[in-house]
């Protein structure tokens, strides 16, 4: 069994070590890590290999079991949006999402079954309307699993209404020069949009083409949920905005249009409320970017946003 501090384990160069690296609370988590590790590998009888390059708040390593089969070790350092995948994955049961095989809760740590090849979807050498489609599958498969009845996941209300206010605080804080208006309206639609919902699922909350992943036990499995309960018209922002960056073509007004109708037929749900949850999810992460040092970069966002809202409006 390797050492708990072997060098190809913990390199300065890693993504998580480097980011927790920047805050105390990083730093501490860190210096605990490398125990964890060992701790885990020791209980769970697992043979670990070097650590996937990615991920900026957990540390992640493809595992062996005892016997053979090929898993993943995911530790992660303690935080709210954390605390709800292992339920998740419980809940999805592996319908759609990868299956959870363990779980250490007071350790922050997960063991799930690894995707190969793992590809992500984001990457995939298929058509943008063809990889839109197979997420909305996995993003249906994951909606039919009932909620937790045990209250271990937030609700969408909840946590969009915290958004609204931290938003609107931080506009009036760093007052940036943002409009006010559509910073405004996604105040409003954070807070009025969950309030309207036609049912509750648990929402993956981080739907991003690089989330999916090409798997062996089904096509393609989701990972890396920030789950939540409420509605599932929340989901679709990361997908359609992100995959093919849909904003740098040649007319983004046609090829947003033509997509969010895809992707609101794929899901059984109104394109109208899609944009609009963009837009809501749109300001939020324009106003978290502002908060953390980058106003320039929240200013592109809503420019993104702006054009979100007015394909809304029609």
């Amino acid at each position: 069994m390797a050492s708990p501090h072997a060098p190809d384990r913990f390199p300065a160069t890693l993504p998580v070590v480097r980011q927790m690296g920047r805050t105390a609370s990083g730093r501490a988590w860190l210096d605990r890590l490398p125990g964890i590790v060992q701790e885990l590998e020791e209980r769970w009888e697992l043979r670990l290999g070097a650590p996937f390059h990615g991920g900026s708040c957990s540390w992640v390593a493809p595992a062996r079991r005892p016997g053979g089969e090929p898993a993943v070790l995911k530790v992660t350092w303690p935080h709210r949006e954390a605390d709800g995948e292992g339920p998740a994955l419980r809940a999805w049961g592996g319908n759609g999402a990868v299956r959870l095989l363990r779980r250490s809760r007071e350790r922050g740590a997960l063991l799930i079954e690894r995707c190969r090849p793992g590809t992500p979807l984001g990457d995939a050498p298929l058509p943008p309307a063809e990889r839109l489609t197979l997420a909305a599958s996995v993003l249906r498969r994951l909606w039919t699993a009932p909620p937790p009845p045990d209250g271990t996941l937030e609700r969408v209300e909840t946590v969009c209404a915290e958004w609204a206010d931290l938003l609107q605080e931080r506009m009036r804080r760093l007052r940036p020069d943002y409009d006010p208006g559509l910073v405004a309206l996604g105040a409003e639609l954070l807070r009025t949009l969950p309030t309207t919902a036609a049912r509750d699922v648990v929402v993956h909350g981080d739907a991003n083409p690089g989330n999916v992943l090409a798997a062996e036990r089904r096509p393609w499995l989701a990972i890396d949920p920030k789950p939540m309960v409420g509605d599932p018209a929340y989901d679709a922002w990361p997908l359609v905005t992100q995959l093919d960056d849909p904003f740098a073509h040649p007319d983004p007004r046609r090829t947003l249009r033509e997509r969010y109708a895809l992707v609101a037929d794929a899901l059984d749900e109104q394109p109208a409320r899609l944009l609009a949850w963009s837009v809501a999810r749109g300001v939020e992460s324009a106003l978290w970017s502002a908060d953390h040092d980058d106003i320039a970069g929240g200013a592109e966002e809503l420019a993104k946003v702006r054009l979100l809202a007015e394909l809304a409006e029609r």
